[in-house]
């Protein structure tokens, strides 16, 4: 598995596995919990390292108890996951730190790799205590790096004119339904690694028979194509799936690279 450098120098895979769905009744996301991680085991067992969850899937618990019966080292993996920002979680930097108490507790390990908020926060007072105690954890070694999610860059920058850790990653799409180009130019010119979650999806049966057409010329089909452009310009993805043959397709990304005329052809569907 390749990875990347985040600011504070620790690495980073540049493929992971989402887990929004795992464990949950018909595979959907809104599906009551059944306990079944069978996905989850699967992608382990191929070789998935990056495991990214959050306090709103309502499995955090499932995951950390799924990867911890793997009985594969723990700093083998890299494991992530997110706070809300509501206020049953953010309402007061003891909320939080009951939250990130939790989710150390749910995972079933000493140190989180990578805990981001999951949402935008309004409030500029509850975004700064909020970060503040996140900057707390990552200081006695219970995170190692924090990070946001679905900002932009004006949010961003409110962080960046208090925060003594600058975000190391912001998670957003980025797919060919929205690319998010102009985020992502940002955060590569700003040391923050931009990690993009639905890579594989809201693909048009047009933009599909497009990306397979340039598949032809590497061998591979139009996912791995699809995927390959994203890590190539430095993204990380954490693409999601219950069928092993798509777990282990999704991984074979690190024998190839894309031309520049076929990486123009990508970024223009």
């Amino acid at each position: 598995m390749q990875t990347t450098l985040l600011a504070n120098g620790s690495k980073i895979p540049l493929l992971g596995t989402g887990t929004n769905t795992y464990g949950k009744e018909g595979n959907q996301y809104r599906g009551k919990l059944n306990g079944d991680f069978s996905a989850l085991k699967s992608a382990i067992q191929e070789g998935y390292r990056l495991i990214d969850t959050a306090i709103s899937y309502q499995n955090e618990s499932g995951v950390g108890k799924t990867i911890f019966e793997s009985g594969i080292p723990r700093e083998e993996f890299y494991i992530t996951t997110k706070i809300p920002s509501d206020d049953a979680y953010i309402g007061s930097r003891k909320a939080v730190e009951q939250t990130v108490l939790k989710s150390l507790e749910n995972l079933k390990t000493d140190y989180i790799d990578l805990y981001l908020i999951h949402q935008p926060i309004d409030d500029e007072e509850k975004l700064k205590y909020t970060w503040e105690v996140l900057e707390s954890f990552v200081d006695n070694g219970k995170i190692k790096s924090i990070g946001v999610s679905n900002f932009t860059i004006e949010m961003l920058e409110a962080v960046h004119n208090f925060a003594r850790i600058k975000p190391a990653v912001n998670q957003i799409q980025s797919n060919p339904h929205t690319w998010n180009h102009e985020m992502i130019d940002y955060m590569l010119k700003n040391d923050i690694v931009p990690e993009a979650w639905g890579p594989l999806s809201k693909v048009t049966p047009e933009q599909r028979a497009k990306l397979a057409k340039i598949a032809e010329n590497y061998g591979k089909n139009w996912g791995q194509v699809l995927l390959r452009y994203q890590i190539q310009r430095g993204v990380v993805v954490i693409p999601k799936s219950h069928n092993k043959d798509h777990q282990i397709s999704n991984l074979e990304l690190f024998d190839f690279e894309l031309t520049k005329e076929d990486q123009f052809m990508i970024e223009s569907l």
